[in-house]
C-alpha cells in the first residue's frame, strides 16, 4: 500500500450470544469487502475456529495460530496465512485458545497482547480492514479483540431477547471503553437471519431501529440456505453461490460499511 495510506480500520465482530451468524459475518464480509477491492485480514479468536475451517483451513493446517501469538508473543506475521480469495487473509485458531485467561494469569498487560501484535501491521499499513472474530462470551479473548479494535461491530439475530443481549455487550463496551480503549466504538449493528415470512422478525428489527436509529445498518442479512451450506465446503457464500440473496446482502454490507467508514474519515474531529 503507499506510504501515506490510511492505517488498517481494526473491527471487533461480538456479540456474547452464540448462534447469531457472528462467524458467518466475519467470513463474509470480509471475502465481500476483499471482492470489492479491499486488503482484509480475518483474525480468528475463538477456540473453535469455526471462521479458520469456514476459509478451508482445517486444522492439521494450521502450523501457528493466534494462540502462538497471545501466550508466547509470536510475530503475527508468521501466524498469517493466505487464502484462496485475492485480498483475504487468515490467522487461525486452535483449541487451546480456551486456556489463554488461565495461562496469562494476572501478566501485566495481558488485555494488550493483541492490540500489540497488531501495532506492527498498522504501521506497515498492510491491511484496509482487520477483522477479529471474537467468542460468544465476554472472555478475556473478547476483551483483547476490544482493546485492539477501533470499533465494534455487532451481528444481532433477529429473535425475541436480542436487545437484552445487545444491551449487555453495549454495557461490556462501555466498560472497555472507560478502563482500556478509549478510542472504541460501535460501527455498527447489523441485523442477521431475517425470515420475511416471521412477523417477528420484522419485530424486532423495528425495536432495534428504534432503539439505536443509525446505528443500524440499512442491509439485512437474510436466513438463506447456501449460506449455511457454505461452510461445510471450506468457502465464504459469495464463491459458493454469488447470486444467492445472503451473498447479495453481504456485497451489500460491504458497501455501506466503506460508506460509513469514508464518511467518518471525512467528518472533522
Amino acid at each position: 500500500m503507499p506510504a501515506d495510506a490510511d492505517p488498517p480500520r481494526i473491527l471487533a465482530i461480538a456479540n456474547q450470544k452464540g448462534g447469531v451468524g457472528k462467524t458467518t459475518t466475519a467470513i463474509n464480509l470480509g471475502a465481500a469487502l476483499s471482492a470489492v477491492g479491499a486488503k482484509v485480514l480475518l483474525i480468528d479468536s475463538d477456540p473453535q475456529g469455526n471462521a479458520s475451517t469456514g476459509l478451508g483451513v482445517l486444522p492439521h493446517m494450521r502450523a501457528r495460530t493466534i494462540y502462538d501469538v497471545l501466550i508466547d508473543q509470536t510475530p503475527i506475521a508468521e501466524v498469517i496465512m493466505a487464502t484462496d480469495i485475492p485480498g483475504f487473509d487468515l490467522a487461525p485458531a486452535e483449541a487451546d485458545l480456551s486456556g489463554v485467561e488461565l495461562e496469562l494469569g494476572q501478566t501485566p498487560r495481558r488485555a494488550f497482547r493483541l492490540r500489540d501484535a497488531l501495532s506492527g501491521l498498522r504501521e506497515r499499513r498492510a491491511y484496509d480492514y482487520v477483522l477479529i472474530d471474537c467468542p460468544p462470551s465476554l472472555n478475556l479473548l473478547t476483551l483483547n479483540a476490544m482493546t485492539a479494535a477501533d470499533a465494534v461491530l455487532v451481528p444481532l439475530q433477529c429473535e425475541f431477547f436480542a436487545l437484552e443481549g445487545l444491551s449487555q455487550l453495549l454495557r461490556t463496551v462501555e466498560q472497555v471503553r472507560g478502563a482500556l480503549n478509549p478510542a472504541l466504538e460501535v460501527q455498527g449493528v447489523v441485523l442477521t437471519m431475517y425470515d420475511r415470512r416471521n412477523s417477528l422478525s420484522a419485530q424486532v428489527a423495528k425495536d432495534v431501529r428504534d432503539h439505536l436509529g443509525d446505528r443500524v445498518y440499512e442491509t439485512v442479512i437474510p436466513r438463506n440456505v447456501r449460506v449455511s451450506e457454505a461452510p461445510s465446503f471450506g468457502k465464504p457464500a459469495i464463491i459458493y453461490d454469488l447470486h444467492c440473496a445472503g451473498s447479495q446482502a453481504y456485497l451489500k454490507l460491504a458497501r455501506e460499511v466503506i460508506r460509513r467508514e469514508r464518511g467518518r474519515r471525512m467528518t472533522p474531529a
